[in-house]
């Protein structure tokens, strides 16, 4: 029998699946590799067990939003107010004062860059009246789409009971963003955004660092470990992958341009490895969701865990970017497929977008937006040969944009473990 995670009193013990599957592995993880246009799997590992998704949920919430906008509920430059519960959410978040107003439009490339988790219940308590009304039209949006192992409790996956989801879900979820709102991608791959005179960067760094990297969006809280639902198009052909439960921000990124590479690269050899169906084919597992905060926020680690956190030169998660710990990798590689890939360094490809307070500068600023990035790709693509990485682009000279409303402080710069 399936259990709904929508019953509260549902409790299911880890069968011999789940043993056998998380029994050697130094902690619970899940994969997943997907084709975006056909939803063909490519690989699965763990990827029906249900797992707390911490801030990946923000892609629900941006799709409950774009659905209200595609339905004229709300618009895009619909003003929305910073209310108090706003303004208690945990980092991290854009830390503006109670009373202040933001444009749907702003709240979005601030959810989605920033991972602020103030906007994502700016947007809640603004399109959907409250944060249980709009969980409910995120829980009829995941059922309609056939999310039958995610339940939602809140916009931005802050720790709360019953608030899980799954890899396979997650990549359903990835898929229907692309499918059904082609025209706003843009939202799920802005490098940065400058909000005033400060800027900041995407905790997805795949954006700045894996060749053809667009999306989507990264997440952590202690329970959860370190995820990421990323995408990258090559040749045409685009590819999602779900990594959840990495032991760091830097392990993640490894481990989803690990994935990719192996879907691109798989040339005339995909006869070797059996057919695993479509995403929403894979069966769901009836057990708890994998709490790994002893091992993510323990004593043990060099410094706390929080969503920045890359580690890279950490040598549990060196040891950690190779899955299998009883394994060689090259039997892991020879196994799945998988081979480390080594991300190059940060190439800055595209100015950092303006956010703003207060009302739309003018009633297409959307429009504005698409418009800009397509002409700044054309401009890059035009002066980078094929192969090469671009060089960074000189940055002109700006004044900080006047911001129309004051904010209470500036957001913090060191985040609780139960960061997004």
């Amino acid at each position: 029998m399936i259990c709904h995670p929508g019953r509260r009193a549902c409790v299911l013990a880890f069968g011999l699946a789940a043993l056998l599957s998380f029994g050697s592995r130094a902690h619970a993880e899940a994969q997943l590799l997907i084709e975006a246009s056909t939803g063909k799997v490519l690989h699965a590992e763990n990827a029906t067990y249900p797992w707390y998704p911490a801030s990946v949920t923000k892609l629900m919430t941006i799709y409950t939003t774009l659905r209200e906008i595609k339905t004229n509920h709300v618009k895009f430059d619909t003003l929305l107010t910073v209310s108090k519960n706003a303004v208690a959410q945990a980092p991290t978040k854009m830390g503006f004062a109670l009373g202040t107003r933001v444009t749907i439009d702003n709240a979005l490339k601030m959810l989605m860059v920033k991972s602020a988790n103030d906007m994502a219940v700016t947007l809640a308590e603004g399109v959907g009246g409250s944060i249980e009304g709009f969980a409910d039209l995120m829980n009829a949006n995941a059922a309609r789409l056939g999310m039958t192992q995610s339940h939602f409790v809140n916009p931005n996956g802050l720790p709360a009971d019953n608030h899980v989801t799954s890899a396979r879900d997650l990549a359903i979820l990835a898929r229907a963003l692309i499918t059904e709102f082609p025209q706003y991608d843009f939202y799920w791959h802005i490098h940065s955004i400058r909000y005033g005179s400060r800027v900041y960067r995407n905790y997805n760094s795949l954006l700045d660092r894996y060749p053809g990297a667009d999306g989507m969006k990264t997440g952590f809280i202690c329970a959860s470990g370190y995820n990421l639902v990323a995408s990258a198009t090559r040749n045409g052909r685009r590819l999602i992958a779900v990594v959840l439960g990495a032991y760091s921000g830097g392990v993640r990124a490894q481990k989803a341009a690990a994935l990719l590479e192996r879907g691109f690269n798989s040339g005339g050899l995909s006869w070797l490895t059996p057919s695993l169906g479509t995403v929403d084919a894979l069966a769901p597992v009836d057990a708890q969701p994998p709490n790994l905060r002893d091992e993510m926020c323990g004593g043990h680690r060099r410094k706390p865990a929080s969503e920045d956190n890359d580690e890279d030169d950490d040598a549990q998660a060196s040891k950690d970017a190779t899955p299998g710990s009883d394994s060689s990798a090259l039997a892991y590689s020879i196994k799945t497929g998988i081979t480390k890939f080594v991300l190059g360094p940060a190439v800055e490809t595209e100015e950092p977008i303006r956010v703003f307070t207060g009302p739309a500068d003018n009633p297409d600023t959307v429009e504005k937006t698409v418009a800009a990035r397509a002409k700044t790709k054309k401009k890059v693509a035009a002066k980078k040969p094929d192969g090469d990485a671009a060089k960074p682009a000189a940055k002109p000279a700006e004044k900080p944009a006047a911001d129309k409303e004051k904010v209470a402080a500036k957001p913090k710069k060191k985040v609780s473990t139960a960061t997004q």
